[in-house]
């Protein structure tokens, strides 16, 4: 019985040791933006890749989405102060949301930003299963995603964390 006593101790130092190993290996560091490929409104193919060199908002939303229609005119707001910054949004519509009914809201609300309809749901799949509208990543200049809102962001201090990362090397 003796000898079993030291196992809850060195169980107990292991897990640390692997938990603090992990934690220097993962804490603080951003997790990369999915590679995405997506058609605009337009018809404009797209994908990632053009976001190098640019902070990014992503914003998954829905017109059925009261949140998402509240926030929009924030989000609008946001990409006209920073737009001429290497600072660009894509709004990405859910695959349940009727397209007629994106292409309508986009037209009527004159979104000065591109627009693509998660058709497959392969969009909000890459970016961690976003099933919750609305989820909103923004991404560095070195495409890594420093923040995940869920639901309506504080916009003010978005605004302060977008300035951060614009005055990014």
């Amino acid at each position: 019985m003796k000898s079993i006593r030291w196992i809850a101790p060195a169980l107990l130092l292991a897990a640390l040791v692997i938990g603090g190993y992990w934690a220097s290996q993962h804490l603080g560091k951003n997790e990369t933006a999915p590679p995405v490929r997506y058609v605009l409104l337009d018809g404009t193919q797209a994908d990632a890749s053009q976001w190098a060199g640019k902070v990014m908002l992503v914003n998954f939303w829905a017109t059925s989405c009261t949140t998402c229609v509240k926030e929009m005119p924030e989000i609008i707001a946001t990409h006209e102060k920073f737009k001429g910054r290497a600072f660009d949004t894509l709004a990405v519509a859910m695959s349940y949301d009727p397209p007629a009914f994106v292409a309508n809201f986009a037209e009527s609300r004159r979104l000065p930003f591109g627009v693509a309809i998660d058709n497959t749901g392969e969009i909000a799949k890459q970016f961690g299963r976003v099933q919750l509208t609305p989820t909103t990543f923004l991404i560095n200049k070195r495409g890594e995603i420093v923040k995940r809102y869920v639901g309506e962001p504080d916009f003010a201090a978005l605004h302060s964390l977008v300035e951060k990362l614009l005055a990014e090397g």
